[in-house]
């Protein structure tokens, strides 16, 4: 079966009018399907084909024209991003989200991000380079820029690599304030056209989850951060200027119920949210291009992507379920940890890049003790001003159930970690002990995902492996399928199939609406090989 091409067009069918009948003709997605009436009027079904002449039997009541993947957002998403398909693989932190599986998604003419989030400013530097030497005339890649509270000299640098390197897309998240990186992202190359349009060099896809957010990435960049990096050469007064007439991202990923940093929102009360709340600020700047709106969070079933779209997405970001793709960066183990998983099997735990401010992030929670032991760090945080203030009845089974070794050992691991990586961290935790003690204990949440990364066979138990409840939902439609086995699980057929199906679902709901009897069958699809 292939997604690439429509089938030869028969000669056309007889009207049908059994159930099994009509969902075989359903799901034949690439052909014009015609709703007919039964001999006596009230019945309904389906034929395919050159319309039906007066003289058949069956008049027809409508047409629907073929459908295809490719149609099911918008089409301006897929023109400004030269991809053929609304689909984005997501940037799993912690270069989970690979090169590999950047290049396959953009090589299948879909668009991926290289998950930089966590990483250090070396490892994104050698992933950014791979990727501009393998994809340099190809518009359709891209690599994340996540908001770093505590450590905003690197998300600057980050976002100067990306520039310099001439990376095409960028997808911020984690965002709640507009950062000098982010709009230095957004507003860097604008010019004007030939028709006089303002152009961009790099397109920013921004993920948000909260409408307050959302309403600063689409509007035009403040004013003070524009002058401030005016001020400082990062950007000529000619681009600030045409950057107070455009928004900060002209594409807003709607992120719902996600794994990883996520407010658990349902996408069916936010996107259509946040989507007024676009079409209000386009109206208040007046601005001259569409700006998109995506869907992300809690898509792992072509059901899910098809309500997407139904709800007005212009394209879909799938996170979680990649994770267990063969180009995803993560540890066989921890891949057959996700395999196992149902919808419930996710719970809320402290972030590491965030651990003093509280946020939390959604993760697995079935084989793995993480979300368990990491709330106990931050309660100890919470009641205690430094790590000597802890009482022994605490720190005992900290230490050797949760560090696995003394404070003292702890923060001479976490000394080392950040004389390579910051060494201001340091100086400010000899000084600052509230802060002494974050260091020590962050050290076990970013350890705890390096673990699940190169699978420490002996850390199983801690395992930080970022899951929303989409995971589990693939899993079951999944099961017993092509994509059961883990070998099959590349990201193109994931997305593909997800897309296939959610083209057969949304054909078999537009039946529906027009009256067309249908059993629950109509309504699935079993993944395939498709090309």
């Amino acid at each position: 079966m292939s997604v690439l091409a429509a089938p030869g067009s028969p000669a056309g069918s007889p009207p049908v009018f059994s159930p099994e009948e009509i969902v075989a003709l359903a799901r034949r997605i690439r052909e014009p399907v015609h709703v007919v009436s039964g001999p006596g009027g009230r019945e309904l079904g389906l034929a395919t084909g050159p319309r039906p002449g007066s003289g058949s039997g069956a008049p027809v009541l409508g047409t629907l024209p073929p459908l295809y993947p490719e149609w099911l957002g918008g089409r301006t998403f897929c023109e400004a991003h030269g991809v053929r398909f609304p689909y984005v693989a997501g940037e799993m932190a912690n270069g989970i989200a690979t090169t590999r599986m950047v290049s396959a998604m953009a090589r299948a003419e879909m668009l991926g991000f290289f998950g930089a989030g966590g990483l250090a400013y070396g490892d994104v530097e050698r992933a950014v380079h791979t990727l501009a030497e393998e994809l340099r005339s190809r518009p359709n890649w891209g690599v994340n820029l996540i908001h770093s509270p505590a450590e905003p000299e690197l998300e600057f640098r980050v976002a100067e690599l990306l520039l310099r390197c001439g990376v095409p897309r960028i997808s911020a998240s984690a965002f709640m304030e507009l950062t000098p990186a982010v709009v230095l992202c957004s507003a860097r190359g604008l010019r004007r056209g030939a028709d006089g349009r303002i152009v961009r060099r790099t397109r920013m896809l921004a993920k948000v989850s909260r409408p307050e957010v959302a309403e600063r990435f689409l509007s035009p960049a403040p004013a003070a951060l524009l002058d401030r990096l005016v001020g400082q050469g990062g950007l000529t007064p000619e681009e600030a200027g045409l950057a107070a007439l455009v928004p900060v991202a002209e594409d807003i990923t709607v992120e719902a119920d996600s794994g990883g940093h996520t407010d658990n929102r349902p996408l069916s009360v936010l996107l259509p949210r946040i989507a007024s709340l676009r079409d209000t600020l386009c109206r208040r700047f007046g601005y001259h291009r569409a700006v998109g709106v995506g869907a992300a969070g809690g898509l792992g079933t072509p059901a899910a992507v098809a309500a997407a779209f139904a709800l007005g997405a212009s394209y879909v970001v799938v996170g979680s379920v990649n994770q267990t793709a063969t180009e995803a960066g993560l540890s066989d183990e921890a891949k057959a940890m996700l395999c196992a998983a149902d919808v419930a099997d996710v719970t809320m735990a402290p972030a590491a890049d965030m651990f003093e401010l509280g946020v939390q992030l959604q993760v697995l929670s079935r084989g793995t003790m993480f979300a368990q032991r990491a709330g106990r760090l931050h309660a100890a945080y919470r009641a205690h001003g430094s790590l000597e203030e802890i009482p022994p009845a605490v720190r005992a089974p900290i230490e050797r159930d949760v560090l696995r070794a003394p404070f003292d050992e702890i923060w001479r691991r976490t000394v080392a970690f950040w004389e390579r990586r910051d060494p201001t961290e340091i100086t400010r935790a000899e000084s600052d002990p509230k802060h002494r003690m974050a260091l020590v204990f962050r050290w076990y949440l970013g350890s705890s995902s390096r673990w699940a990364i190169t699978g420490e066979t002996a850390r199983r138990a801690d395992y930080q492996i970022w899951c929303g409840p989409a995971m589990g939902a693939f899993n079951r439609w999944a099961a017993g399928t092509f994509l059961a086995e883990p070998a099959n699980r590349s990201v193109v057929q994931i997305a593909l199939n997800l897309l296939e199906g959610a083209a057969v679902l949304t054909r078999a709901h537009q039946l529906r609406t027009y009256g067309v009897p249908l059993t629950s069958d109509a309504f699935t699809y079993t993944p395939c090989a498709l090309a």
